[in-house]
């Protein structure tokens, strides 16, 4: 299967952090500003860095973005520019459009020119820490939409020396193990088989209803 493509507009802390991530876990990236210390700073990470105006869909039209997949617009302060942007990635035929907003207003705006989702990076991560906090097992969590997210959490003490199936954990939990986290290299295996016996320092990620990880607080009360 084609891995997807990325373009990153806007490399600031945000962006150039996606870049970042995206480069390490394999993924073709172009990213774009039009500051150029940014656009060095994220080539050393092997994106293929361009700088330019990226409200400027000529521009954009120059740098090639036909395979592009999913489109980032990273930044979130300046609404205008993130309007102008998404409307030329739209333009463009960019079929997800990911965007950056400072707050709810902004959100709105956004979604309306065209994004597919808007994500406000501060409130997101104020939730997800509070989330962790209140549940230990829990290493990170994503939120996919209002009823499910991704779950990193750490092997609760019933799953210990059993396996899926014995576990039979979509029928009794409705969740989905997307892989294991083996302790020591960090690494995420993601060819775990049905017969993997979880082991006590393992770190499972798995796609489940949001409230699993409220189940999980009551349980290790």
């Amino acid at each position: 299967m084609k891995k997807r493509t990325f373009v990153v507009l806007g490399l600031g802390i945000f962006g150039s952090t996606i870049c970042k991530n995206l480069v390490q876990n394999g993924f073709e990236v172009i990213a774009i500003d039009s500051d150029e210390e940014s656009v060095e700073r994220v080539a050393k990470y092997g994106a293929d860095a361009y700088q330019a105006d990226f409200t400027n869909i000529e521009s954009l039209r120059a740098i090639g973005l036909e395979d592009i997949d999913i489109a980032i617009v990273a930044t979130g302060s300046h609404l205008e520019d993130s309007v102008i942007a998404i409307l030329n990635l739209k333009e463009l035929g960019i079929p997800y459009i990911l965007a950056k907003a400072k707050n709810k207003k902004y959100m709105e705006v956004l979604l309306k020119v065209g994004a597919n989702r808007v994500i406000r990076p501060e409130k997101e991560m104020g939730e997800r820490i509070a989330k962790q906090l209140t549940s230990p097992k829990i290493v990170d969590l994503f939120e996919i939409d209002d009823e499910f997210a991704i779950m990193e959490i750490k092997a609760p003490e019933q799953f210990i020396n059993k396996n899926v199936i014995q576990l039979d954990l979509r029928k009794k939990y409705n969740i989905n193990v997307l892989g294991v986290r083996h302790h020591g290299t960090g690494r995420l295996d993601v060819n775990m088989g049905p017969n993997y016996n979880f082991k006590a320092d393992d770190i499972i990620v798995l796609i489940a209803n949001k409230n699993f990880y409220n189940n999980l607080t009551k349980e290790q009360d």
